[in-house]
């Protein structure tokens, strides 16, 4: 253990030496060993003060860091070979496969259908009413939204079941029992929850959308809730469109919201489809294994890698005239994971980032990944990886490294970024009436048993 410590010694004093001005450039030494040990700090930091270069806080357990310049050149390195957990920041990879096979302005669509006759005269559906699509966004305001366009086209009720395909979910629940429990209530205006009254509420608000503000959609089904297949014959009645994919990414990342990652890679093909898309960008097999494309579980990656996954993100952004900061967390600025780091006057708006956390697993895993501006313009690229110790601390670690960094180049500078209300990402959604897709699943022909 003391052989440990003393190295680990060595490895932060190199550090601060690399992080001096007119140091930044050169590599720093690797340690002799691939784990950095280091006693606790007797002082616990503040999340966002600003450093000298005597005050980065020491911690205990693994570490793996890279930081570069745009054009490749390593600003400090750390143990980049070594696989650790990126926990969710990981996401960035399911982000990165997402965009190269549906693109930017994909729209994931939710049909509803419908086997019976419609009687104008009372606004009735003698059939049953059947919903289809793997929409990993759609939520309370979505099917209110879905019962006023229903209203729109003179429909009230439905005699029938609310049938529910296999891949429906809604509300971030997995089961297509359970949504298809939400999607009964949330439809009928007299068994609509509060909750999802206000979310349609503040949603037409901040949408600025009064005049759906002065009726009440509802739509009332009289049978029962089915997990099962369109019926042959139906016909598409609306095709809900969502938010499109750069949108949904800007929300789930800066929320880090495990169910929607899951849905996405789903879609993409699950883990395996998307490591092997990984390694086609040239990244060796070994150092990238995935358990899940959330982060939940036991990931491995290597820093190198990480980085590889990140530049490719940025590329693929910029080929769709993109930044990071259209589906990354702005630090200091954005909602969410981010919300409360970087939050000095100086730093906010510096740093954009996708973190990771695992409490437990490998006992206790943290991440940052992303980029940092400095006083002079430039932007740097960076991945720390920590595990096997105090979440808590490793955040305050990583953030005091990236400080570090910007504070011996000048200082930080904000990046150009104007905030909008996530609220509206997820509400540039579109309807259309009787609008065919392939997502909507209309063949499936074994009915499924409700959960």
């Amino acid at each position: 253990m003391q052989n440990r410590a003393w190295t680990s010694t060595i490895f932060s004093a190199a550090l601060l030496l690399a992080l001096a001005p007119g140091h930044l450039t050169a590599q720093t030494r690797e340690p002799s060993t691939q784990a950095i040990w280091q006693q606790p700090s007797s002082v616990t930091p503040q999340p966002t003060p600003s450093p000298a270069q005597n005050e980065l806080p020491t911690v205990y357990g693994l570490q793996g860091v890279l930081i570069e310049t745009l054009d490749g050149r390593i600003v400090t390195s750390q143990s980049v070979d070594q696989p650790l957990n990126p926990a969710s920041a990981i996401k960035l990879a399911t982000a990165l496969v997402a965009l190269k096979n549906f693109g930017p302005q994909h729209r994931f669509t939710t049909g509803f259908w419908t086997n019976g006759s419609f009687d104008k005269a009372s606004g009735q559906i003698q059939g049953n009413l059947y919903v289809t699509g793997r929409d990993p966004s759609f939520h309370y305001e979505h099917a209110v939204t879905i019962a006023r366009d229903l209203n729109k086209m003179g429909i009230r009720s439905v005699t029938g079941d609310l049938v529910i395909s296999p891949g429906f979910t809604m509300n971030f629940s997995s089961s297509p029992g359970r949504s298809g429990e939400l999607l009964y209530d949330t439809l009928d205006s007299t068994l609509r929850s509060a909750q999802a009254t206000r979310s349609w509420i503040y949603e037409r608000t901040t949408l600025g959308d009064q005049s759906s503000l002065q009726t009440l959609p509802t739509v009332a089904v009289m049978g029962d809730i089915q997990v099962g297949a369109v019926a042959q014959g139906a016909r598409l009645l609306i095709t809900h469109k969502s938010s499109n994919l750069t949108n949904i990414l800007k929300v789930l990342l800066c929320y880090s919201n495990n169910f929607m990652a899951e849905r996405i890679g789903d879609s993409l093909g699950g883990r395996q489809s998307v490591t092997r898309q990984l390694i086609s960008l040239g990244i060796p097999s070994e150092e990238v294994q995935l358990a899940s494309l959330s982060g939940l579980g036991v990931n491995r990656v290597t820093p190198r890698a990480m980085m590889k996954i990140f530049r490719a993100l940025r590329t693929e952004l910029q080929k769709h005239k993109l930044s990071p900061a259209d589906i990354m967390p702005v630090a200091g600025v954005d909602p969410g994971t981010l919300e409360d780091r970087f939050t000095g006057p100086a730093w906010q708006g510096s740093v954009i980032a996708k973190t990771g956390t695992l409490i437990r697993t490998d006992a206790g895993a943290s991440s940052l990944v992303g980029q940092m501006r400095t006083a002079k313009g430039e932007t740097l690229l960076f991945v720390i990886f920590n595990q096997r110790g105090s979440v808590l601390r490793f955040r305050q670690n990583q953030d005091y490294l990236v400080m570090q960094v910007q504070n011996s180049r000048g200082g930080p500078k904000p990046f150009n970024y104007k905030p909008v209300a996530l609220t509206m990402k997820l509400a540039d959604t579109q309807s259309v009436s009787g609008s065919a897709s392939s997502e909507f699943e209309p063949n499936l022909k074994t009915p499924v048993s409700m959960p």
